[in-house]
């Protein structure tokens, strides 16, 4: 039988099992809202009906709202009403939940009497991460199930559990093979009336409580939607289930109208929007089943472990036996945190490290259908290399650079065949960041540019495509409002207060402690290349110049734009010194800047040289711009990003 277009059910002897079926991901649209009503109006009729199942068919039980009714009036049944009836319905209702449960997925999973999970289930309300709270009952029914303490993090946070963390929460019932059969057996055998919503929110420590929500806002860097949750989350202990409801309500629509919340959507489309290029429409990937890495160092081992736990076959290729045995090291190590951390099984790592070959001789890359190259920056160094590739591999291998900074048309000139060739751009860390910019170069074959997404996203990461230029998106920004900063030095700002006010704005850190953190001597290098041909006319700051003559170069040394005693980075007064030398030099006197002015200059920067970035075709769309930014630089996402800060 039929209740909607998305929602359908059967008879299994007495219990009426329900599959929503709205693909892709079984949102929640205004068809499956009303046909689960329709359902359970069907089944309060029926009296041979005892019970019901709500399951899913894919890998997704219910993934939450429907994009497409985001901003739009709201079509009734509500997801509240829809929620609020499971719960108070008079026959037993048992969720089934094989894949994800997220947001309203899981608020609807909450609402009912039992949750039986199959091995890949995961459950989560991850509203924060769009700016908003659950609105359908997730703050005020989690803490009674799993305690104020776990409901702050996993609300606070947006982080999903899967199916043995969320048992052993008290979020599921139990974990299963068949998890529809498990719930029909458990309907049969007479399922009792668990309503989530009449159970006492457990008592928990008032210090633990706190502790639990400065976490998640340490984590927050400003973001309003965090802590609203965990005050919310605090109420389910204080007030009835109705008065929660109407405050989470209320609490929800006030978010939804907030300028953070149209950011984070703004990011959320973004994403949507960034893994789609027109002209390869009607292009298929071509198949990449072992990948070979040269150069095993930090960004190459990141790199090479991303692609074993997505289940390639690597080869990775170093110089020397002894490099090459460093670099499985290198590369175990990484395995071995993911594996005590949780985040990777045992037996997972075992098969990574099954998949992985280290070599020294280059012929064994022949067996590789995507070669990536991860050695240093340096542009006759890998153009040796890609001739040298060029001759091993196969005819349809694909050859990718890694470069920062180089040009990859000049990498790909040196073999036969350019066409071939396209720009992976990793940042470091790369097993951990998930920002990779996919370069399309001047002869990039179609389905090469196709293959390099796929291969990206397979990897988990955001790929975002790119033309050819110095930097790319990412660093020619950087460039850009680093530039920005330097200028304020000499103007009378000092480090410590440009990296203050991009704290407070909400990046994780300040553009002069990254400096140092990823060493001053990369961007030194790249200003010694541009020297020959820098503009004599063009404003040039060489207070970083002076810092890197004098061997300060970051974190690494103890000494950069700060001093790192003990690895404690402090201000230096020898820097302060240098700057106002430099200053004197120019005859510039110094004057005072607000954090309101560091940070409308450095987004001027930013949105400036982005606006040049689309208007010379190198970025598609603003909000890729905003990508790369949110995702490899630390703009924070509650922002949207300096194109969507600036149109806002």
């Amino acid at each position: 039988m039929r209740f909607s277009q998305s929602v359908s059910a059967r008879l299994e002897g007495g219990v009426l099992v329900l599959t929503i079926d709205n693909p892709p991901v079984n949102a929640l649209s205004a068809h499956v809202r009303a046909g689960l009503l329709a359902a359970l109006d069907h089944a309060a009729a029926t009296a041979h009906i005892t019970g019901m199942v709500i399951s899913g068919t894919g890998r997704t039980f219910i993934g939450g709202a429907d994009i497409k009714e985001f901003g739009q009036p709201m079509v009734e049944p509500t997801l509240p009403q829809v929620v609020e009836r499971i719960e108070a319905f008079e026959k037993p209702v048992v969720c089934a939940v094989d894949g994800a449960a997220l947001g309203g997925g899981c608020e609807v999973a909450l609402a009912c009497h039992g949750r039986i999970a199959g091995e890949n289930a995961s459950f989560g309300l991850s509203e924060v991460k769009l700016g908003i709270v659950p609105g359908a009952g997730g703050t005020q029914r989690l803490p009674r199930l799993i305690g104020p303490i776990a409901a702050i993090d996993l609300i606070g946070t947006g982080r999903a559990v899967k199916a043995r963390e969320a048992v052993a929460l008290g979020l599921a019932d139990t974990v299963v093979a068949d998890p529809v059969a498990a719930a029909v057996t458990v309907l049969r055998a007479g399922q009792p009336l668990r309503r989530t919503g009449s159970i006492d929110v457990p008592a928990a420590d008032a210090a633990a409580i706190d502790a639990a929500e400065a976490k998640v806002l340490a984590r927050s860097r400003g973001q309003l939607a965090p802590a609203e949750a965990a005050r919310l989350v605090r109420a389910a202990s204080q007030l009835d289930l109705d008065k929660g409801l109407a405050e989470e309500r209320a609490t929800f629509l006030r978010l939804r109208d907030s300028s953070e919340s149209a950011a984070l959507r703004h990011v959320f489309f973004a994403e949507r929007a960034a893994g789609k290029v027109e002209k390869l429409t009607d292009v298929s990937p071509r198949r990449i089943e072992t990948v070979g890495i040269v150069g095993t160092g930090l960004m190459g081992s990141g790199i090479a472990v991303s692609a074993l736990t997505s289940g390639y076959r690597v080869i990775a290729l170093e110089q020397t036996q002894e490099a090459a045995a460093a670099g499985r090291a290198r590369i175990a190590g990484i395995l071995d945190k993911a594996a005590q951390s949780g985040r990777l099984s045992t037996e997972a790592r075992e098969a990574c490290l099954a998949r992985l070959g280290t070599t020294t001789e280059a012929t064994d890359l022949a067996a590789a259908d995507l070669v990536l190259e991860a050695v240093f920056d340096d542009l006759s160094v890998k153009t040796e290399l890609f001739r040298r590739l060029d001759a091993i591999v196969g005819p349809d291998a694909i050859l990718a650079t890694n470069t920062s900074y180089l040009d990859p048309d000049a990498i790909a000139a040196a073999t036969a065949d350019p066409s071939r060739v396209v720009g992976l751009h990793f940042f470091s860390p790369a097993h951990v960041m998930r920002l990779v910019e996919v370069v399309d170069c001047a002869k990039t074959a179609p389905d090469v540019l196709a293959s390099a997404l796929s291969f990206v996203k397979r990897l988990g990461k955001l790929p975002i495509v790119c033309g050819v230029t110095e930097g790319f998106i990412g660093n020619r920004i950087f460039s850009a409002y680093r530039r920005a900063a330097e200028f304020m030095l000499e103007d009378g700002a000092l480090p410590h207060e440009i990296d203050a006010a991009l704290e407070a704005y909400g990046f994780p850190m300040g553009i002069f402690a990254v400096n140092d953190m990823a060493g001053l001597e990369i961007a030194w290098a790249r200003r010694k290349r541009q020297a020959a041909t820098r503009d004599p006319a063009e404003r040039y700051v060489e207070i970083a110049d002076r810092l890197c003559e004098a061997g300060r170069l970051g974190r690494k040394t103890g000494l950069g734009w700060y001093a790192y005693p003990n690895g404690e980075r402090i201000i230096d007064p020898a820097v302060t010194a240098a700057i106002e030398a430099a200053r004197a030099a120019k005859n510039i006197a110094p004057r005072a800047f607000t954090a309101q002015e560091i940070m409308e200059r450095l987004l001027k920067a930013m949105v400036d040289e982005g606006t040049v970035l689309l208007a010379e075709g190198i970025a598609a769309r603003p909000g890729d711009i905003d990508l790369v930014m949110i995702n490899g630089y630390g703009f924070p996402a509650h922002k949207g990003g300096p194109m969507f800060a600036a149109e806002h």
